[in-house]
């Protein structure tokens, strides 16, 4: 994203895990289920794919196991982009 002008914060979410609220408020109102990562061990372990959990659990489960979550996760304003979607992060930073 720096190619684009765009300056970036890390966060290391295995040292500074997002918390329950902090993803809801991430989601704004979307189905957290959306941005649970496939690729992930526990994922496929768990069959989410075929049975996937409840929003509340969703959260919950991604708040513990932060390798759950979609990535990369962008921040800029009040609007947000979860997993990588070029589109949505060329407009994010414009």
């Amino acid at each position: 994203m720096l190619r684009k002008g765009a300056r970036l914060i890390e966060r290391d979410l295995g040292k500074d895990p997002l918390t329950e609220g902090d993803l809801r408020e991430l989601f704004g109102g979307r189905d957290p289920r959306e941005f649970l990562n496939p690729r992930n061990e526990l994922y496929r372990k768990m069959r989410m794919a075929e049975t996937p959990p409840s929003p509340s659990e969703a959260v919950r489960l991604m708040a513990k196991n932060p390798n759950l979550i979609r990535r990369p996760i962008v921040v800029r304003g009040g609007h947000s982009v979860l997993g990588f979607d070029e589109v949505a992060l060329t407009r994010l930073v414009r």
